[in-house]
């Protein structure tokens, strides 16, 4: 079992398919309507739920800030590659976004959040040099890793290989990229590299790519963290939807 902490994300979970087998509530936990709905959707499940001393939660948990409310539920179980790519129809111009060895829970959470906001059709990973699924990761993503589609493979570069043949475009970002983020077409099925916090995208992931693009940068700071970098060229590829709609 895992611990899944935290309001937002404890709802969002029962609200999922993920089995849900215990929840723990502080005793002194103040009423609010979330805690309202957690306890409504727990109920309605069978899902058994265990008051407790807040101390108890503070042993429990693994991020620190659980709000009160812990879930225990069945380990994340990722979708392999061929699963993510049968849910996809190239004819819709699916987006995803590509994680190539983003290490920080807290960041690997916001991205998904950002995912799920912005209509990302999945989110694929890599097994080795990458954040798990942890408490702190559905916690920073306020439940969203209930609802994006996450895939893990074993070689991003093989990956990337079978995504241009289902006709996907591969879009790396980089810092020193020639072409703006809003310079690039987006109407179409793309799927958007980002890179680890630190190194960016590696060579070899990079070398696949169709092309890269940068964000531009005004102040003093040379980059920013990925988890707002992402952000932004996800709500580029949603503004391009949006306003081809019109």
């Amino acid at each position: 079992m895992e611990t899944v902490e935290g309001r937002r994300a404890v709802y969002e979970l029962l609200k999922s398919s993920q089995q849900v087998a215990k929840i723990y509530i502080a005793k002194n936990l103040k009423p609010s309507d979330i805690v309202e709905k957690i306890e409504a959707l727990a109920t309605k499940q069978g899902v058994h739920i265990d008051r407790v001393d807040k101390l108890k939660l503070d042993e429990m948990s693994k991020t620190g800030v659980h709000q009160g409310i812990i879930a225990l539920a069945e380990p994340f179980k990722y979708l392999t590659f061929a699963e993510l790519a049968k849910s996809l129809n190239t004819d819709k111009k699916p987006a995803l976004l590509l994680l190539d060895g983003i290490t920080d829970p807290q960041n690997f959470g916001a991205l998904l959040r950002t995912a799920d906001a912005a209509g990302i059709s999945g989110v694929i990973v890599t097994k080795k040099r990458a954040s798990p699924i942890t408490p702190a990761v559905h916690k920073a993503s306020a439940g969203a890793t209930a609802y994006v589609k996450i895939a893990q493979v074993s070689n991003l570069t093989y990956t990337i290989n079978d995504l241009k043949k289902m006709g996907f475009w591969i879009v790396g970002a980089s810092e020193k990229a020639g072409k703006l983020y809003f310079e690039a077409d987006f109407n179409l099925p793309v799927a958007i590299v980002l890179g680890s916090e630190g190194k960016g995208v590696s060579r070899l992931v990079k070398e696949k790519c169709d092309y890269l693009v940068s964000i531009p940068m005004k102040g003093k700071i040379s980059s920013l963290n990925v988890s707002v970098a992402g952000g932004i060229l996800m709500y580029e590829v949603l503004r391009q939807r949006l306003c081809q709609s019109y």
